[in-house]
Protein backbone atom coordinates (compact mmCIF):
# COMPACT_ATOMS: atom_id res chain seq x y z
CA UNK A 1 0.00 0.00 0.00
CA UNK A 2 1.57 3.72 -0.59
CA UNK A 3 -0.56 6.32 -0.19
CA UNK A 4 -0.65 9.53 -1.95
CA UNK A 5 0.27 11.99 0.64
CA UNK A 6 -1.37 14.76 -0.90
CA UNK A 7 -5.18 12.70 -0.75
CA UNK A 8 -5.27 10.65 2.51
CA UNK A 9 -8.77 9.41 3.33
CA UNK A 10 -10.26 10.67 6.27
CA UNK A 11 -10.65 8.73 9.45
CA UNK A 12 -8.25 5.79 8.47
CA UNK A 13 -7.71 3.72 11.92
CA UNK A 14 -6.82 0.43 12.98
CA UNK A 15 -9.89 -1.90 10.90
CA UNK A 16 -10.74 -3.42 14.04
CA UNK A 17 -12.28 -0.53 15.50
CA UNK A 18 -14.21 0.43 12.60
CA UNK A 19 -17.80 -0.59 11.95
CA UNK A 20 -18.04 -2.71 8.55
CA UNK A 21 -20.17 0.82 7.02
CA UNK A 22 -16.71 2.49 7.65
CA UNK A 23 -14.48 0.03 6.77
CA UNK A 24 -16.25 -0.39 3.30
CA UNK A 25 -16.40 3.24 2.51
CA UNK A 26 -12.62 3.65 3.45
CA UNK A 27 -11.72 0.79 1.20
CA UNK A 28 -13.21 2.74 -1.79
CA UNK A 29 -11.80 5.92 -1.07
CA UNK A 30 -8.20 4.04 -0.53
CA UNK A 31 -8.51 1.85 -3.84
CA UNK A 32 -9.37 5.15 -5.35
CA UNK A 33 -6.07 6.90 -3.93
CA UNK A 34 -3.44 5.11 -3.01
CA UNK A 35 -1.51 2.06 -4.98
CA UNK A 36 -2.62 -1.18 -3.32
CA UNK A 37 -0.88 -4.60 -4.00
CA UNK A 38 -2.97 -7.72 -2.74
CA UNK A 39 -1.81 -11.04 -2.61
CA UNK A 40 -3.23 -14.68 -0.38
CA UNK A 41 -1.50 -17.63 0.93
CA UNK A 42 -3.03 -20.79 -0.05
CA UNK A 43 -3.65 -22.98 2.55
CA UNK A 44 -0.96 -25.36 1.35
CA UNK A 45 1.46 -22.47 2.47
CA UNK A 46 0.24 -22.11 5.42
CA UNK A 47 0.36 -26.03 6.37
CA UNK A 48 3.89 -26.36 4.86
CA UNK A 49 4.91 -22.89 6.02
CA UNK A 50 3.03 -21.86 9.40
CA UNK A 51 0.82 -18.87 9.56
CA UNK A 52 3.58 -16.17 10.17
CA UNK A 53 5.98 -17.43 7.29
CA UNK A 54 2.74 -17.56 4.85
CA UNK A 55 1.50 -14.22 5.97
CA UNK A 56 5.08 -12.85 5.31
CA UNK A 57 5.49 -15.05 1.77
CA UNK A 58 1.74 -13.13 0.69
CA UNK A 59 2.96 -9.32 2.45
CA UNK A 60 6.03 -9.94 -0.57
CA UNK A 61 3.84 -10.88 -3.01
CA UNK A 62 1.85 -7.43 -2.68
CA UNK A 63 4.81 -5.32 -2.07
CA UNK A 64 5.97 -7.14 -5.68
CA UNK A 65 2.45 -5.69 -6.84
CA UNK A 66 2.85 -2.45 -6.23
CA UNK A 67 3.28 0.18 -8.80
CA UNK A 68 5.39 2.22 -8.08
CA UNK A 69 8.05 0.22 -6.10
CA UNK A 70 8.06 1.39 -2.92
CA UNK A 71 11.40 2.55 -1.35
CA UNK A 72 10.54 1.90 2.16
CA UNK A 73 8.21 -0.30 3.90
CA UNK A 74 6.07 -0.19 7.55
CA UNK A 75 4.85 -3.53 8.60
CA UNK A 76 3.00 -4.01 11.33
CA UNK A 77 4.44 -6.84 13.85
CA UNK A 78 7.64 -7.37 15.66
CA UNK A 79 9.09 -8.65 12.23
CA UNK A 80 10.29 -7.77 8.59
CA UNK A 81 9.47 -10.58 6.38
CA UNK A 82 12.56 -13.10 5.53
CA UNK A 83 14.14 -11.99 2.16
CA UNK A 84 12.09 -8.60 1.74
CA UNK A 85 14.10 -6.35 -1.09
CA UNK A 86 12.67 -2.84 0.09
CA UNK A 87 14.00 -1.46 3.36
CA UNK A 88 11.16 -1.33 5.92
CA UNK A 89 10.80 -0.74 10.29
CA UNK A 90 8.51 -3.16 11.96
CA UNK A 91 5.99 -1.05 13.97
CA UNK A 92 4.19 -3.16 16.85
CA UNK A 93 0.34 -1.59 17.30
CA UNK A 94 1.08 -0.21 14.04
CA UNK A 95 -2.26 -0.63 12.65
CA UNK A 96 -3.11 2.15 15.88
CA UNK A 97 0.40 4.21 14.94
CA UNK A 98 0.65 4.08 11.17
CA UNK A 99 -1.97 5.74 8.60
CA UNK A 100 -0.03 3.04 5.84
CA UNK A 101 -1.02 0.55 8.08
CA UNK A 102 -4.34 0.99 9.22
CA UNK A 103 -5.27 1.51 5.47
CA UNK A 104 -3.61 -1.97 4.52
CA UNK A 105 -5.32 -3.53 7.57
CA UNK A 106 -8.67 -2.02 6.34
CA UNK A 107 -7.89 -3.30 2.56
CA UNK A 108 -7.12 -6.39 4.05
CA UNK A 109 -9.93 -7.31 6.11
CA UNK A 110 -12.41 -6.26 3.69
CA UNK A 111 -10.93 -8.25 1.33
CA UNK A 112 -11.00 -11.31 3.89
CA UNK A 113 -14.18 -10.46 5.15
CA UNK A 114 -15.65 -10.43 1.38
CA UNK A 115 -13.44 -13.85 0.36
CA UNK A 116 -15.48 -15.27 4.08
CA UNK A 117 -18.61 -14.61 2.74
CA UNK A 118 -17.96 -16.24 -0.77
CA UNK A 119 -17.14 -19.61 1.28
CA UNK A 120 -19.89 -19.50 3.49
CA UNK A 121 -22.00 -19.27 0.32
CA UNK A 122 -20.04 -22.16 -1.65
CA UNK A 123 -19.85 -24.22 1.59
CA UNK A 124 -22.90 -23.35 3.42
CA UNK A 125 -23.65 -24.14 7.54
CA UNK A 126 -19.39 -23.61 8.54
CA UNK A 127 -20.56 -20.26 9.12
CA UNK A 128 -17.88 -18.75 7.30
CA UNK A 129 -19.51 -15.81 7.02
CA UNK A 130 -19.37 -14.68 10.49
CA UNK A 131 -15.70 -16.19 11.43
CA UNK A 132 -13.40 -13.73 12.61
CA UNK A 133 -10.64 -16.30 12.07
CA UNK A 134 -10.86 -17.81 15.32
CA UNK A 135 -12.51 -21.33 15.58
CA UNK A 136 -15.91 -20.87 17.28
CA UNK A 137 -17.49 -23.70 18.90
CA UNK A 138 -20.46 -23.59 15.63
CA UNK A 139 -17.47 -23.94 13.08
CA UNK A 140 -15.91 -27.00 15.39
CA UNK A 141 -19.53 -28.75 15.16
CA UNK A 142 -19.83 -28.09 11.52
CA UNK A 143 -16.47 -29.91 10.64
CA UNK A 144 -17.31 -32.31 13.02
CA UNK A 145 -21.06 -32.80 11.35
CA UNK A 146 -20.27 -31.47 7.53
CA UNK A 147 -16.74 -33.10 7.09
CA UNK A 148 -13.59 -30.70 6.25
CA UNK A 149 -13.34 -28.78 2.74
CA UNK A 150 -9.86 -28.17 0.93
CA UNK A 151 -10.38 -24.29 2.02
CA UNK A 152 -9.37 -25.53 5.77
CA UNK A 153 -5.65 -25.96 7.04
CA UNK A 154 -5.04 -29.23 7.73
CA UNK A 155 -2.54 -28.09 10.59
CA UNK A 156 -5.50 -26.77 12.31
CA UNK A 157 -5.94 -29.17 15.28
CA UNK A 158 -9.66 -30.28 14.94
CA UNK A 159 -9.42 -30.11 11.18
CA UNK A 160 -6.23 -32.74 11.67
CA UNK A 161 -7.97 -34.51 14.40
CA UNK A 162 -10.94 -35.15 12.22
CA UNK A 163 -8.89 -36.31 8.83
CA UNK A 164 -6.34 -38.38 11.14
CA UNK A 165 -8.92 -39.76 13.52
CA UNK A 166 -8.17 -43.70 14.08
CA UNK A 167 -5.09 -43.69 11.60
CA UNK A 168 -2.77 -43.76 14.50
Amino acid sequence: MVLDPANIPAGLDDSKKLSKARREALFEAILATASVGVAHASVEEIDTHNILRASHIAMLRAVAALDPAPDHLLIDGNMIPRGCPVAGVAIVKGDSRSLSISAASIVAKVIRDRIMVTLAQQHPGYGWETNAGYPSKSHISALQSLGVTPHHRRSFKPVHNILYQGNS
